[in-house]
């Protein structure tokens, strides 16, 4: 059976955190977590494992830092750390078996080597191929 994770390869645990919302921008649209975080240049599911990673406490003030730091949505200027506060009760934990920092660590550090492995098979395949188009027609003597 196929891995039901294929089309979405993040941590389904990170999904109430990263779409709760941090208030309305100044058209009125709710801005979640998710599109704060990628609206400050960062990529949402690594820095929701890194926050996991860092505790709760630890997570909240990171949290207030960022939030301070995005203007878009206007009540956070005054009222960051109560969001910081309630969005962090929003983060998955798990005490029993460590699964979940398992998770966040390999999502905050990444696969190594694998990216650029796929990236050494991909150039092998694109060389065989010229190799084979180019190759082929040039041996007609």
């Amino acid at each position: 059976m196929a891995d039901p994770n294929v089309l979405n390869p993040h941590p389904p645990e990170f999904d109430r955190f990263l779409h709760a919302s941090v208030g309305e921008d100044r058209n009125g649209y709710v801005v979640t977590v998710l599109s704060t975080l990628a609206r400050l240049g960062l990529d949402p599911w690594k820095e929701t494992a890194e926050l996991v990673t860092l505790g709760r406490d630890a997570a909240r003030a990171r949290l207030g830092t960022l939030l301070a730091r995005f203007r878009d949505v206007p009540a956070l200027a005054s009222d960051n750390g109560r969001i910081a506060r309630d969005l962090s009760e929003l983060l998955p934990e798990d005490r029993a078996s460590g699964s979940l920092k398992r998770t966040a660590l390999t999502v905050a550090g990444g696969r190594p080597g694998t990216s650029g492995a796929i990236w050494a098979v991909l150039g092998i395949v694109f060389v065989l191929f010229q190799m084979f188009m180019l190759g082929g027609s040039g041996s007609g003597e």
